[in-house]
Order: structure tokens, then C-alpha cells, then sequence
């Protein structure tokens, strides 16, 4: 209650005076936080950028250097001082007695002192000598004094025969002595010494002395030099100092000493810590630091600090390391059964003391690590590499031998792969079983000379066999050694010893399946490898075999298609050209070897001794694209069959594969367009006339007898399926024995090639006019197939011929009946030139019921035309589209039987519609011995 009203008090008195109370604690500080803040408040303010020296400041390491430098100086400066003061007082007192001394011996034994003190009045005598000698010695005074101790002399007169106070008994005895008596002036030294007479009697004493004041005064004058030789060396040393403590401080980079005995701490703990050995070896070759570590992995001795290099029993390659300097990033050294990763670098590259420091890794266990990891790495490539390489084309034997490649060196010395037969053929693997034959397909090794069974080779495996126990389970099945494996030497004892003695030594079976059938088996051997096949390589082999079943089966599959595609197209293509003269015909048919696609042609004889080619190719690959061409090869045969134009016959083309378009749209759900291009030529041998339509076909190309060759410009067309657009037919003369080249787009165009360099090559490849058809085939395969055909090749050269004019007989007929007889007998005399009477009497009936006909329904003249070919070929032309029909006569019906005699008679007969009417043809076979005259 007092403290709050004490409290209160000092409030109200505050409050009154209008002054607020002093806080206590602000001007009375306690502590020494409070004094250090305290002074902080009121020390002077420092100019803008003024930065007191690090020697300045206690709490661096250079001031507490510059401190102790300091003291060190006031304290030799204080002892000096001392030491001088108690030197200078012994000294002094030492230096008054020797003159009091002096001075007194001198003055007792200078000549006839002993006789002046027998004389009457010694005092006058002695007075005036003793004055003379002690301002000349610059004593206090000599005083002489005569047996009994009375002053004789003195500086003051008016103390001469008073007793001399002072101890003279030892002195009447003969002896000198010195002593130090206070005195008015001061401490004085006065010497008392015997003036002895001839016979050594002592007949007086003489007395000097000196105030010690008087002599210590030449000692003070040396102070001043000692203080300024101090102060001298005091700034020496601060001078020194400051230089000192800037040079450790830039050296210490800044370091305060806390720090740098924390950071020397730090350092030491983790020198000693760290799992990474140090060493530091001077230039010298001697060790100057190891750490802990550093030992443990060297083996080193305890406190191995000191010794060379050389001493310190390491391995000499780690010897060789150290003592040389040289650099070294992660080197790996075996020393003992640890291997080492090494970095070495110099110590002397930025100033620093020459020698080298070397650190140390234990990598042992990382280079275990680092080879499961490379392991592990390699085969992920092998299955990538696998992935990309196994499967890069559609074929069975191909992709066996990409399975065995991509093993091969990398997971295996040899590989063999073995499928069944089935697999081979393209057939469903449905049977295949672990007892089924088999059939190696591929085998690759490091060498050629392998003693495994060769290619082609079938066999089956026991029962006892790693390969059928693999091809049972289902898995893969390791022989980590085969010379012990009784089982897989019980196939063929004889052969396996080869094997064995070969070398080789480990094996993996597994089998191929895919979509869980059975397709073969693939054996890894290891020969040169020393490391057997452990269980940890069976999934490496399980993933390459399962990729490569996966793509043997597409491969199988796409076998099994591509047969039946190329069977269903070879089928459909004719298998031998017909017989006919008016062309010398060469082919050549290649399918792709992606897919078999549907280019086709044709070669078909027409009435009148003509021959048409057709040329064409669907859109697409595959049993649709074969399909598409066969039923339109069918279409070209029954289009051809109406004795149509080329343009008439492309029409009707077009229309069926728009057909063809529509119906598969609508059963497939949406358009298809399937898209083909044709080109369709008629040759007649008589006229040398070829009539030519095309519809998006490439041209054909014309080789004269010269050897020019030509790209015939025929109005391309539109490809058929489209429809919109009539096609043009362009006729033309062509020489006896040129050659009309027929070609699809696989032949000129290819991915790596464009249709104009294809042309060109093409047109270079068929400047050789003596050529026949067959060489011309070959030769432009050799020049224009590629390494893989993309596409199918349909190829056709025809050589063209001439029917002779003494093989054609013409005559006009005019438009009576009587006339119908006199073309008879001109028809029976040209059948007797050709040695073919045996055909004049039906020809002349047919001739009859032809003319009859056209003389009874026709207009205008009317044309007679034999021609002596392969057959006997009868054509009756007139200016009438009217066409006869042959049909049942009834009984009663006076005619309509004439067209039933011309078929009895002939071997086919049919009418050709021409610019200008109609033409009604006949054919006969000739009698035996009578075959075909043609020439070219």
C-alpha cells in the first residue's frame, strides 16, 4: 500500500512540477546490456559511409589481435620502464658511492695532506684544497677531520670544529667506508677513508659526499628517450597490427573467430562423417590429411599423416595415382575387394600450397547395382529393339528370322526357331500340338558353322525333351547346363554330342503361341558366353517369343489371304493367251508382295480376224479387289462378244462398277467406291487399223520398226465407277511389226519413284526395235521393277501383223437376186485357188441365205468379203442396222429356216454393227492340213 502510494505520490508531484518522473531503470543502468545500450545512445554519431576498421571491433578477430598486440606493447613498455627506474636508482647509488669514494681516496693520499694536518692551523691550509676539490669533483662536500672527529673543513665555515656526526671508528682503523645518510636535501652517500703519515699511521679522515638527487638527475634525462622509443613502438606495433589483421582478415575471407572455429567444427565433422575418403598429399608425395573413411577404405595404418605414398602399402595402380598428381574424374581402381571411384585434382591451381587431394567412393555395391541396371537396360532395348525389328513385313519365314536376328548376339549365341508345317502354308494352327512335326525355319549364330540342324529340316521332339516339355506346359523351360541334361541328349545322342562338344553349353525353349494356339518353338543357345541361361532370362525369352508369335500369326494369316487372294486372281486371269494371228503377244503378270490388288488383262479375238487387249486395275488390294476383277474380266469377255466399240464397251464398264459401287454400299452400310481403270484396244489385221478408248488408264506406248517410241495421246477419260462422261474412241494406222505396249500404273509409279521419271525409264527400256515380245518383257522388267513391288505389274507387248492380200478376196454385190448365183461361182473359184474345195458348197449356201437376206431387207450396196485365216471367215455387209434373228419357223411359214442352215454350217456367226450398217460374219474350220497363212 506504501509502494502504490509512494507511486501515486511521485505521479502527483510530477503532474504539479508539469515534469514527468525519471524512469530509473533509463537513467540508472544496471546490467551490462543496459550499460552497452546506455552508451550506444549517447556515442557519437559517425559520418555517412565511415566504417570503422575490422581492427577496431573486439568481436573480430582482428581486433581482439589488435587488443592483445597492445597490451602485449604497454606491458614491455611498463616493465621497461620499471626496469629502468630500479636500474637507474641501484645504479645512482652505486655511482655516489664510487665518487664519494673517489673523491675522498684522492683528496686522503694527495701530497702533503698528512703534513698540513700536524701544522698549526690545518684549517687554513686544507680549507682552500678541500673547496678546490669538490666543486672540481661536483661533490656536496669534503670535509677533513682530525682524530677525534672535528671538522677541519667544510662548505660552510661556520660548521668547521664542530664533531663530525656520522660513524668514523672503522675509518681510525685503517678503513675506507661508504654510506647512505638522510639529509635536509635528501638521501645522500658520503664516504669516510684514512689519511695515513709515512709510517701508516692514520693521522686524519676525509669525508666526501654527494646527494643522491644530484647524480640520479642524469638518469632522468634518459626517460624521455625510452618514452619515445615506446611510443615508437607502440605505433609500429598498431601500424603492424592493422596490416596484420587486414591481410588475416582478407585471407580468413571475412571470418569472425566464432565462425571460424564453428566452420573448423563443421569441418572436422564432416571430414570424419562423410562416407567419402579424403586424402591430401603435398607436393612432396607425403600424406598430409586422411579421414576416417579414407582409412577404413585404404586399410591404412593408425595416424598414417606424415608418411609418402609409397610407404603405405596400397595397390600399385592407387600408388601410382597419388604420388603422380595427375587428374583423375571417377576413375575406378580395384584395391583388396572393394572397388574405388577416385577423383584427383592439384591443390595449387588458385595459389595454394602444391600437392594434390584425392577423393574417395566406394563403389562396389553401386557397380553391382550399376550392372543389375545395365542388365535391366539392355533388355528393355532388346524388347524394343525387338518390337520395331520383328514384324516389318508379312511373312512367315521373314519374321522367324527377324525373331532370331534381334537375339542374336545380344541374349543368345544361336537361336533356332521351328514351326509346323500348317503355319508355313498360311493353314490354321488349330492341330498343332506338342507332338506335332515341325520344320526349322530359321536358325542365325555368331558363326555360320553352327552343328544345329539346318533349315528345311522336320523333326519331332520326345517326350523327355526341355522343347517338349515347353511346347506342353506352355512356358518357357531353362537347361542351365546341357551336358548334364539327359533328357534333351535322349533326341538324337549322336547329334547332341556334337552339339555339347561344339561348345555349346545353355539353353531356353519356349514356345510360340498366339491367341492361345500352338505355332512352333524357339531354342536360345549360349556357346561363347561363359554364364549360363539363369531362371531370371526365361521372361526375357517368354516376351521376345510371345511378340514374335503374335506377328508370325498375322504373318500366317495374312499368307493364308494372300494365297487365296493371288490363287482367286490367277484363276481369273487367263492361263494361256488364245490362238490368233493378228498379233505376236508377250505378258507378264507380278502381284505385290503387300497384298495382291486387281490388275488384269486380256487378250481376245474378235470376228473378222481382230484382236482386242484390255489392260485394267481395280482400286485396293485383297480378295474384294480380286473379286472386282474378275467379274469385270467376265463383263470385257461378254461386252466383247457383242462385237462392240471400245468407247461402247467402256460405257457398259462403267455402269457395272457404279453397280458394283452401289449394291456394296448398300450392304455395307454406307458408299464404297471401288474405282477401277481400263484400257481397251481392237487391232485388225486387214485395215492395220487399232481403235483405242481408255478410261484414267495410263497411255499405251507405240515402238515403231525404227526404234522411236511413243506415248499415245488418247483422251484419258474418267476412271470407271465414276459415270457422267462419255468415252472417246481414237483409231489408228499402225505399222507392220511395231509394238503396242499395254501397261498398268504399278510398272512406272512406285513410292520412291514419280510417274515421269517412270515414263522415262519405260521409253528408254523399249528403244530397241529388234526386240521381240518376250525379250521386250523381260527387259523392262529389268529396267522398271522395283527391290518391292507396292503394287501388281500387268505388262502386255504385241508385235502386230499383216494379213496378205492374196488371203482376202472382196466383191460388190448389187442389190438384185440374179446376182446372187455369180458370187457363188466367183466364191467357189477363190475357195479352189486356197486348196479349200471341201468348203465350197457350204459356203455357198451360207453365201446364198447371207446375200438373199441382205438383197431382200437391205438398202444400197452390199459387200462380199472372204478371209483365209485360222478359220474361213465369211462377211456380208450392207447400209442396214437390221439386224436377223435366228427363231423357230412354223410349219406353215415359207421361210425362216435359212439362219438355221448357216449355223448348222458354221462354227459361230454374228453380227457387227459398223458407222456406216452392219456386218453378218461367219466362221469355218478349215479341213486338216490346211492351216493358217499369215506373215508380218
Amino acid at each position: 500500500m506504501a509502494r502504490h502510494m509512494g507511486r501515486s505520490w511521485a505521479r502527483a508531484l510530477s503532474a504539479r512540477s508539469g515534469r514527468r518522473p525519471r524512469s530509473r531503470r533509463r537513467d540508472h543502468p544496471r546490467t551490462a546490456g543496459e550499460w552497452r545500450r546506455w552508451f550506444r545512445r549517447r556515442a557519437p554519431r559517425l559520418p555517412q559511409g565511415w566504417r570503422r576498421p575490422s581492427w577496431l571491433n573486439v568481436r573480430t578477430l582482428a581486433g581482439q589481435v589488435f587488443i592483445l598486440q597492445l597490451v602485449i606493447v604497454l606491458l614491455l613498455i611498463g616493465s621497461s620502464l620499471v626496469s629502468l627506474l630500479l636500474v637507474s636508482r641501484r645504479d645512482t647509488e652505486q655511482e655516489a658511492r664510487n665518487r664519494c669514494l673517489s673523491v675522498a681516496t684522492a683528496f686522503a693520499n694527495s701530497p702533503g695532506i698528512a703534513p698540513a694536518l700536524r701544522a698549526p692551523d690545518p684549517t687554513a691550509i686544507l680549507q682552500p684544497r678541500a673547496e678546490a676539490v669538490r666543486k672540481a669533483s661536483d661533490v656536496d662536500f669534503v670535509v677533513v677531520l682530525n682524530t677525534k672527529g672535528i671538522r677541519l673543513t667544510h662548505p660552510n665555515p661556520e660548521r668547521i670544529g664542530e664533531h663530525f656526526i656520522g660513524h668514523i671508528g672503522p675509518s681510525l682503523k685503517g678503513h675506507t667506508i661508504t654510506e647512505i645518510v638522510p639529509g635536509t636535501l635528501g638521501p645522500s652517500v658520503r664516504a669516510v677513508t684514512p689519511v695515513k703519515d709515512a709510517h701508516g699511521k692514520v693521522v686524519g679522515l676525509v669525508s666526501a659526499g654527494i646527494t643522491i638527487a644530484k647524480v640520479q638527475s642524469l638518469a632522468n634525462r634518459e626517460v624521455p628517450i625510452v618514452l619515445g622509443a615506446a611510443a615508437a613502438s607502440l605505433a609500429l606495433a598498431t601500424g603492424g597490427t592493422a596490416l596484420v589483421s587486414g591481410r588475416l582478415r582478407r585471407q580468413t575471407h571475412g571470418l569472425e573467430p566464432v565462425e571460424m572455429a564453428r566452420m573448423y567444427e563443421h569441418h572436422d565433422a564432416v571430414l570424419h562423417v562423410v562416407r567419402e575418403g579424403v586424402l591430401i598429399v603435398d607436393g612432396d608425395g607425403r600424406l598430409v590429411l586422411a579421414n576416417d573413411e579414407a582409412v577404413r577404405l585404404l586399410d591404412l595404418p593408425p595416424r598414417p599423416e606424415g608418411l609418402n605414398v609409397t610407404d603405405l602399402g596400397l595397390d600399385p595402380q592407387m600408388t601410382d595415382l597419388l604420388s603422380s598428381g595427375r587428374v583423375a574424374t571417377d576413375e575406378v581402381l580395384a584395391t583388396g575387394e572393394r572397388l574405388l571411384a577416385v577423383n584427383n585434382r592439384s591443390t595449387d591451381r588458385d595459389g595454394g600450397p602444391p600437392g594434390t587431394v584425392a577423393t574417395l567412393r566406394d563403389s562396389t555395391e553401386l557397380r553391382a547395382l550399376t550392372g543389375r541396371a545395365e542388365a535391366a537396360r539392355k533388355r528393355l532395348k532388346l524388347l524394343y529393339d525387338a518390337g520395331v525389328e520383328i514384324g516389318t513385313t508379312l511373312d512367315v519365314t521373314r519374321t522367324a528370322e527377324e525373331l532370331a536376328r534381334v537375339s542374336v548376339p545380344r541374349f543368345a549365341d544361336f537361336v533356332a526357331v521351328d514351326l509346323a508345317e500348317a503355319i508355313l502354308r498360311g493353314e490354321d494352327p488349330a492341330g498343332v500340338t506338342a507332338a506335332s512335326e515341325l520344320r526349322r525355319t530359321a536358325v542365325v549364330g555368331i558363326h555360320d558353322d553352327h552343328p544345329f540342324y539346318p533349315l528345311g529340316a522336320r523333326f519331332t521332339f520326345r517326350p523327355s525333351t526341355p522343347q517338349a516339355r515347353s511346347l506342353r506346359s506352355g512356358r518357357g523351360t531353362v537347361e542351365p547346363a546341357l551336358g548334364q541334361a539327359e533328357g534333351w541328349r535322349s533326341q538324337d545322342p549322336e547329334h547332341t554330342a556334337r552339339v555339347v562338344a561344339y561348345g555349346v553349353h545353355s539353353l531356353i525353349t519356349t514356345p510360340l503361341r498366339a491367341r492361345g494356339v500352338l505355332l512352333g518353338l524357339v531354342s536360345f543357345w549360349r556357346a561363347e558366353r561363359p554364364e549360363p541361361f539363369e531362371e531370371e532370362d526365361v521372361s526375357l525369352a517368354e516376351e521376345l517369343a510371345n511378340h514374335a508369335a503374335v506377328c508370325i500369326d498375322n504373318a500366317r494369316r495374312y499368307t493364308r489371304e494372300h494365297t487365296m487372294a493371288e490363287t482367286l486372281q490367277r484363276s481369273l486371269l487367263p492361263r494361256r493367251l488364245p490362238e490368233q494371228t493378228a498379233l505376236d503377244v508377250a505378258y507378264r503378270y507380278l502381284p505385290a508382295e503387300s497384298g495382291v490388288g486387281g490388275d488384269w488383262f486380256d487378250v481376245i479375238p474378235l470376228p473378222g480376224a481382230r484382236v482386242a487387249l484390255v489392260v485394267g486395275d481395280v482400286v485396293g488390294h485383297g480378295l474384294l479387289a480380286a473379286a472386282t476383277m474378275g467379274r469385270l474380266r467376265t463383263a470385257v469377255h461378254n461386252f466383247s462378244s457383242l462385237d462392240l466399240p471400245p468407247d461402247e464397251i467402256l460405257s457398259h464398264l462403267d455402269d457395272l462398277v457404279t453397280r458394283i459401287d452401289h449394291d456394296e454400299g448398300i450392304a455395307g452400310g454406307g458408299a464404297v467406291v471401288t474405282g477401277a481403270t481400263c484400257l481397251y484396244a481392237i487391232y485388225d489385221p486387214v485395215t492395220r487399223v487399232c481403235s483405242m478408248a481408255r478410261a484414267g488408264h495410263p497411255p499405251p506406248a507405240l515402238v515403231g520398226t525404227d526404234g522411236s517410241v511413243e506415248f499415245l495421246d488418247l483422251p484419258a477419260g474418267t476412271p470407271l465407277g465414276l459415270g457422267g462422261l462419255p468415252f472417246e474412241t481414237v483409231e489408228l494406222r499402225l505399222p507392220e511389226a511395231s509394238h503396242l505396249v499395254l501397261y498398268t500404273d504399278g510398272l512406272i509409279e512406285d513410292r520412291d519413284r514419280e510417274i515421269d521419271d517412270g515414263l522415262h525409264m519405260l521409253r528408254a527400256a523399249l528403244a530397241h526395235p529388234h526386240r521381240d515380245p518376250e525379250e521386250t518383257c523381260t527387259a523392262v522388267l529389268e529396267a522398271l521393277l522395283p527391290d518391292r513391288p507396292s503394287d501388281d505389274i500387268a505388262l502386255i507387248v504385241a508385235r502386230t501383223r499383216v494379213l496378205q492380200p492374196d488371203r482376202i478376196a472382196e466383191w460388190e454385190v448389187p442389190s438384185h437376186p440374179s446376182e446372187v448365183s455369180r458370187v457363188r461361182a466367183a466364191v467357189a473359184r477363190q475357195l479352189a485357188d486356197w486348196g479349200l474345195d471341201e468348203l465350197a458348197y457350204p459356203t455357198e449356201l451360207i453365201l446364198s441365205e447371207l446375200i438373199t437376206n441382205a438383197i431382200r431387207y437391205a438398202l444400197g450396196p452390199i459387200k462380199v468379203r472372204l478371209l483365209r485365216d485360222r478359220s474361213l471367215i465369211c462377211e456380208v455387209s450392207d447400209f442396214s442396222s437390221t439386224s436377223p434373228h435366228l427363231r423357230y419357223a412354223a410349219a406353215t411359214d415359207e421361210g425362216g429356216r435359212g439362219l438355221f442352215l448357216v449355223a448348222q454350217f458354221t462354227e459361230r456367226w454374228g453380227t457387227r454393227y459398223t458407222a456406216e450398217g452392219k456386218v453378218i460374219w461367219t466362221e469355218q474350220s478349215l479341213p486338216s492340213g490346211a492351216g493358217p497363212v499369215t506373215e508380218s
